[in-house]
């Protein structure tokens, strides 16, 4: 190859490069979250093309899109591992463990209190507080299905939430120290 094709070459190379930066650049960020280091993942892909001998591609636009897509797949994948090695080297926390089981009953005793809420609670509002929290419907859904105006689901919700919200504030629970009480 001469250094005329291998320069004919460079230029196509650089001319679709930066007609395709701006898709890359906004392709990696939607990937990683964020535009700067997006930045600086497609300048490295430039410089891993432009190191290389060059490619026989018929699609470039389409290669480097790809190419730039992998990048961030690979990015992700080396933030995701350096995280669980990092977490890894954190020790224990000796205060976090000790107060674990207080919690741990804590919590228990709030939920008990907040299941003791909702059987308290009548039949419709029940169903329609366990139809959107736990089953994902809508209010609309739950409209639909219950033969309601959205307005009354709202409505019946707020009557659930609130009852949870003051069945976790009512000091009853002798596991609470003063101060811990929930607003």
């Amino acid at each position: 190859m001469s250094d005329s094709e291998a320069g004919g070459g460079r230029a196509r190379f650089l001319q679709v490069f930066l007609a395709q930066r701006a898709r890359m650049e906004a392709l990696v960020s939607r990937r990683v979250g964020c535009r700067a280091t997006a930045s600086d993942l497609v300048q490295d892909l430039f410089l891993r093309f432009w190191r290389r001998p060059e490619v026989k591609v018929e699609a470039l636009d389409t290669y480097l899109l790809r190419s730039a897509s992998n990048l961030a797949i690979d990015y992700l994948r080396s933030e995701g591992s350096r995280d669980r090695a990092a977490e890894g080297l954190h020790e224990p926390d000796e205060t976090h463990c000790a107060q674990a089981p207080e919690q741990a009953l804590e919590v228990d005793h709030d939920l008990q209190r907040i299941e003791a809420a909702l059987r308290a609670l009548p039949e419709r509002t029940r169903q329609i507080f366990l139809l959107s929290r736990i089953h994902g419907c809508t209010y609309g859904e739950i409209a639909k299905a219950m033969q309601l105006s959205q307005s009354a689901v709202e409505k019946h919700m707020m009557r659930a939430l609130e009852a949870c919200k003051a069945s976790v504030a009512e000091p009853a629970s002798p596991l609470r120290r003063p101060g811990s009480a929930r607003r």
